[in-house]
């Protein structure tokens, strides 16, 4: 029997219930008893294709920049820049169509490319210069904030209906093109995360950078790919809601970064990095969804919503500290 094992015994031993071993255990079962009390109070309502179809169009873009904020925060970094690499990406694809009437394959490729040079900055900063993450990405927040609006004077920036407008607005059947883009980013970062030599690699430099140093690892390399994937996809959600609203805005992304770190913690990673799997987070960017429209469905004030909200991330914090305990044990 191993420490874990051993662990878990002595803590049933002792007469409290232990908690399920992964936590995407535990948000499932609360995502499936959010959607039975929806269906009974509000059976008109939530359980039809549309809704269904509109909370995952809702989830679409926190679930994704959630898939490169999970691999973030396991190598025991953190990502506050993401909402203004969305607004950034987005206003500078924007610009550079309305002074050089820049083809839509191009602009879609500069708004990726913005994305990505932003996370790739981050993460040579705090790399190559060992700079903490929270300073370095809390100051390119307000570097992409600021250019952002200095790119756009600060006034929406119109982008004319295209191929790209598919992306964000677009459906096939019933399903939005959005979710089929989150489907296929997490379909990837799952089997990246799980299943190549990298993404391994990101759990051992979380667990102990030292070690990993120790063990071959190129430890800088690790970091500065989590962040340019963050940054790739932060450039993306960008993209899409250039797609879905035909126009860029300055405004773009704010406040994602919080649901994003939020769908993360609440999806079971560790905030001290080296644990965590992208189902959950995933999982937790879905149950985020189904609360805000539960919110809606019931007409709940916005203030209570905030107020709920917050006490769900300290909920899942809490139970990320009792598990940590728990193994201690």
């Amino acid at each position: 029997m191993n420490k874990t094992d051993e662990g878990s015994q002595r803590y049933r031993d002792s007469g409290v219930a232990a908690l399920p071993a992964k936590p995407e255990v535990i948000v499932g079962f609360i995502i499936l008893i959010l959607c039975v009390i929806l269906t009974i109070a509000r059976p008109m309502t939530f359980p039809t294709v549309r809704n269904i179809f509109n909370i995952l169009r809702q989830s679409s873009l926190v679930a994704i920049l959630a898939v490169g904020m999970g691999l973030v925060i396991i190598t025991g970094g953190i990502d506050l820049s993401i909402g203004s690499a969305i607004a950034l990406s987005a206003c500078f694809g924007a610009w550079c169509f309305r002074s050089f009437e820049t083809p839509a394959l191009l602009v879609m490729l500069l708004i990726l490319g913005m994305g990505l040079s932003m996370g790739t900055v981050n993460g040579i900063l705090i790399a190559k210069l060992g700079i903490p993450p929270f300073i370095v990405t809390l100051g390119m927040l307000s570097i992409g904030n600021g250019a952002a609006l200095l790119i756009s004077n600060g006034a929406p920036i119109r982008y004319p209906p295209s191929w790209i407008s598919v992306f964000g607005g677009g459906y096939i059947g019933a399903v939005p093109v959005s979710v089929l883009v989150m489907a296929f980013i997490v379909i990837a970062g799952y089997v990246f995360a799980n299943y190549t030599q990298t993404g391994r690699n990101i759990y051992a430099v979380g667990n102990s950078q030292r070690s990993a140093k120790l063990s071959g690892i190129f430890v800088d390399r690790i970091i500065i790919a989590v962040y340019a994937i963050t940054g790739f996809l932060a450039g993306l959600c960008g993209l899409l809601l250039i797609g879905q609203m035909n126009s860029s805005d300055p405004s773009f992304g704010k406040g994602y970064e919080l649901d994003v770190i939020a769908a993360a913690v609440i999806g079971g990673i560790s905030m001290s990095g080296g644990e965590g799997n992208i189902l959950g987070v995933v999982l937790g960017a879905l149950l985020m969804g189904i609360l805000k429209n539960m919110f809606v469905q019931l007409a709940v004030s916005g203030y209570w919503q905030t107020i709920i909200l917050g006490l769900v991330i300290v909920g899942a914090v809490m139970i990320d500290s009792i598990r940590k305990k728990q193994t201690a044990r």
